[in-house]
Formats: C-alpha cells, sequence, structure tokens
C-alpha cells in the first residue's frame, strides 16, 4: 500500500486546511531564546532571526540525516515544502538537523558530478551520532575534494564548523538562510536541553509509547499495511549515549542497553548532566520534536510518512494533535548539456528517471526510423531485380543473361551503399551511447535518482541561477529545474 493512500485510510491530517486548524499552538516556552542563541553561535543570517518572529504563529518542519556538503539534494527540496508552506501560514520554515543519528554510511560520502563522471569522497567516520563527530579531522580532505569551490565565501563559512551536523546547519543557512530557514540541531548545546521535561516523562513510563505505536501497527497491519516501527517485547523508544548510541530496554523496573544496568534515576541525572546522551528512537523523534516546536505542518519523504502513520497513538498519549502532514517537493535537475538531449529524443527527465535506459530507447527510436526506412527500401529494390530475372527466363531467355548483369552491378552498388548506411548508423549509434551514458551520470548516477546523489548545493556553486530557480519552483509534485 503506498504511504500517501495509507495515511488516508488512517484519516491523519494532510493539506494546507488542516496546517492552518494547528496554528497559535505554544512550543517550549524558552524556544526563542535558545534558538537565538543558537543561531547566534553559527552567525547566522539576518533573515533566520527575523523567522524566529514567526514561531509565534507557528512551524513547518522538514528534517534530514547531517550529510556532506547538505546532503544529496532532496535535502535542499524538503526545505523548499517547508519554507513555501510556512510563508504561505506566515510561520516559521525550520529544518530538524538529524544529528542524533548514527548511522554514519548515510552521511559519510559525498558525490560530485564533474568533467561528465561522478567522483566520491568518503570519510572514515566513528559510529556516533554526528552531534558528536569533530569535523576537524575531515576538513582539509573536504576542502581537497571541493577544490578552487572551498574558496566560495559560502562553503567558507560552512567549513569552519565544529561538528558534522554544525557543518550542516550551516550549509543550510549559507544557501537558504536568506530564506528564512531555521535549523535545529537538537544535540547543540543552547537546545538539547529544551528536551529535559519530555525525557523525563517518557523515563516514568518507558513502555508507553512503545506500547501505542505496536497497536498501531496491528492496526496498520488490518488495512493491509505493512508497518515499519513494530518494537520488540521490553524495547524503549530511547537510545543511551555511552562509547556508542544502544537502545535502551526496560523489564522489572530496570533499564539495560545491554552492556549495564540503569535505574530510572541514574539515567535522569545523566540527562540533568548532559541531555544530548539521551535521545528519541525513529518512533519517538517526531513527538519529541513537536513538544518544543510549535509545529503545524511537517514535510516528509514518502518512507518517512510511513513510519509516522504509526505515530497517532504517541501524539495523543502525549496530549498532541499530529501536525499536517505534507509530501516533499521531488526534484531533478537539468543542465544545458542534458537539456540538449532530451530536446533532440523529445525525452521528459522524469521518464529517464523513472525507467532509465527504457525510456530513451523508446525515443530513440523515432530517430533511428529513417535510417530502418531507407535500409528496407535497398533491400526491397534487391529483391525486385531477382524476380525481374525469373521472371525473364519464363517470358524470354535471352533476357536472363543482361538482367543477371543488371542484378549483379545493383547487388555491388548495393552492398556499397549498405555498407556507407552501416556507417552511418554505427556513428549514430556512438552517439546514441554517448547520450545515453551522459544521462544516465546526470540523471540516474549509480542508478539511484539524482536527487538522492548529488547535492543541490553542488549546483547552486556551479550555476548563480540555481537557488532562485529553486525558489520560484512549484512547492509539491515532480519539479523539473533548468539551469545554465
Amino acid at each position: 500500500m503506498e504511504a500517501a493512500c495509507l495515511v488516508r485510510r488512517l484519516g491523519l491530517p494532510q493539506g494546507e486546511e488542516a496546517l492552518r486548524a494547528r496554528l497559535r499552538r505554544p512550543g517550549h516556552p524558552r524556544l526563542r531564546e535558545a534558538l537565538a542563541a543558537y543561531l547566534k553561535r553559527l552567525r547566522a543570517p539576518e533573515e533566520a532571526f527575523r523567522a524566529l518572529e514567526r514561531l509565534e504563529v507557528g512551524a513547518v518542519v522538514t528534517g534530514q540525516q547531517a550529510g556532506l556538503l547538505g546532503g544529496p539534494a532532496l535535502t535542499f527540496y524538503k526545505a523548499h515544502t517547508a519554507l513555501c508552506l510556512a510563508d504561505r501560514a506566515g510561520a516559521a520554515g525550520v529544518f530538524w538537523v538529524a544529528s542524533q543519528d548514527h548511522d554514519v554510511e548515510e552521511v559519510r560520502h559525498l558525490h560530485l558530478l564533474r568533467d561528465e563522471a561522478p567522483e566520491t569522497l568518503s570519510l572514515d567516520l566513528p559510529p556516533l551520532p554526528s552531534g558528536r563527530i569533530p569535523l576537524a579531522p575531515h576538513r582539509e580532505r573536504l576542502r581537497a575534494f571541493l577544490g578552487p569551490w572551498a574558496q566560495d565565501p559560502r562553503l567558507g563559512y560552512a567549513l569552519e564548523a565544529e561538528t558534522l551536523s554544525e557543518f550542516f546547519a550551516r550549509v543550510l543557512l549559507a544557501f537558504l538562510g536568506e530564506r528564512g530557514l531555521v535549523p535545529f540541531d537538537p544535540m547543540a548545546e543552547e537546545l538539547a536541553p529544551l528536551f529535559l521535561e519530555a525525557l523525563e516523562r517518557e523515563l516514568s513510563d518507558p513502555l508507553g509509547s512503545a506500547e501505542a505505536i505496536n497497536r498501531e501497527a496491528e492496526r496498520i497491519r488490518a488495512l493491509g499495511g505493512k508497518p515499519p516501527l513494530r518494537r520488540k517485547p521490553g524495547a524503549t523508544n530511547l537510545f543511551l549515549e555511552t562509547d556508542q548510541r544502544r537502545l535502551l530496554f526496560y523489564e522489572g523496573g530496570v533499564f539495560t542497553d545491554g552492556v549495564r544496568r540503569y535505574t530510572a534515576k541514574e539515567l535522569w541525572e545523566i540527562a540533568r548532566a548532559d541531555p544530548s546522551r539521551l535521545t528519541p528512537a525513529a518512533g519517538l523523534r517526531p513527538v519529541f520534536q513537536d513538544l518544543v516546536l510549535p509545529t503545524a505542518g511537517f514535510v516528509v519523504g514518502p518512507n518517512e510518512l510511513r513510519y509516522v502513520a504509526e505515530l497517532s497513538g504517541v501524539y495523543a498519549r502525549y496530549g498532541l494533535a499530529m501536525p499536517a502532514l505534507f509530501l516533499r517537493a521531488f526534484g531533478v535537475v537539468v543542465e544545458p548539456p542534458v537539456r540538449r538531449i532530451l530536446e533532440k529524443y523529445r525525452l521528459d527527465p522524469w521518464a529517464f528517471v523513472d525507467e532509465g535506459e527504457a525510456a530513451f530507447l523508446r525515443a530513440a527510436e523515432a530517430w533511428l526510423a529513417p535510417f530502418r526506412a531507407f535500409r528496407d527500401r535497398v533491400e526491397g529494390l534487391l529483391q525486385e531485380a531477382s524476380r525481374l530475372v525469373e521472371e525473364a527466363e519464363a517470358l524470354e531467355p535471352n533476357l536472363v543473361r543482361p538482367l543477371r548483369r543488371f542484378r549483379a552491378r545493383v547487388r555491388g552498388e548495393a552492398e556499397r551503399l549498405r555498407r556507407k548506411l552501416l556507417a552511418a548508423q554505427t556513428a549514430r549509434d556512438e552517439v546514441l551511447a554517448r547520450h545515453l551514458r551522459r544521462l544516465k551520470v546526470h540523471l540516474l548516477p549509480f542508478g539511484l535518482p539524482q536527487e538522492r546523489v548529488y547535492p543541490y548545493a553542488m549546483y547552486a556553486l556551479r550555476h548563480g541561477e540555481a537557488l532562485r530557480c529553486l525558489a520560484e519552483a512549484p512547492w509539491e509534485g515532480r519539479v523539473a529545474l533548468y539551469l545554465g
């Protein structure tokens, strides 16, 4: 079952009317003060500070793991959808930096398209949340990989970051801060204390949210869906960070991370000393987000929509209305060389993203058709010459020899013509192969949609109009961004 269909069947809130109905919900009383301190430390642009005033109206929130250079382009498409919806509602657009996530495989690669080939930088990162990983050991490798782009003031500012998650937040501010985007890093020293009340409540009933998720999972399964978040017996929705980040289990009044046991009091003391060490799992993270932020709308991708659909019971447990849910915009950037190829074959970029080579070959068929038609006509002439010889044998034997000489000459000329046709078609086939390779490198690198591989910051560094083009794009659906 498609995620959007599941959300409709569950009756979860969607659309701008639902968003407007959720405006004016209060956030954490110290939210603006803490965010202002965080933005000041990051030397955010003035537009981001002004956006804090709109938190009184509400927030449209989105988020992503802290990938290098802002992560793949879908990060910017999420931010774009959130900013557009926020502007329409008079609210603030907030980007949740998923700094608590310890899946470093998702964030350690940076892919750039240069000289018509993808180049990849892969960093050796420790298995820690990105908010704990210092940028300093990797800064020079990043600079070297970025090459001349590292001299761009926006990247110079971003590369001053202390941690990987701060690097991500600074990239967002450098490229989207002028649109008023507000990054929110839950592990930042200014922001982590805002979650203490939520942590205290979760510790007081550590299996309640997990049980709510499992109940909703059964409901989704009864509707024909496949819930992704089902919790094992005893599993909580909290991670504890020691030498690494581990899920906590609870049984008989005691917690364990698989290494040692903890009482609720001990965990609370850990949280009070450093609230960033006790963090929510995926089944609790959006609820913690909305306990602190005045979230009216939540912009997600299709996979995120599936797990958020399981959380209505957790929201109810915390006395929160689930925010209005929106799918992010889907984007594909089309640069001039690719645009020329697409126009030559009258091929839509999204058709290639969806079907790849099959879509290209269908489009190329019309380009090859004249060659095939001409070749077929030459073959027809040869067949006609053979039929004339057969008819002459029956009509007048004296005509057979001259007609055979005629057929031989026709065959000789036809063979030379066939060779010329073959050379021309081979050249055209080589052009086709070259065009197909270029389309794959630009639109389907590594067999994946472009938006999941190349960062949008790369296009912004290459094309001065890239950010304006994105700002003017529709906020929903599939968008083709023509640059250059």
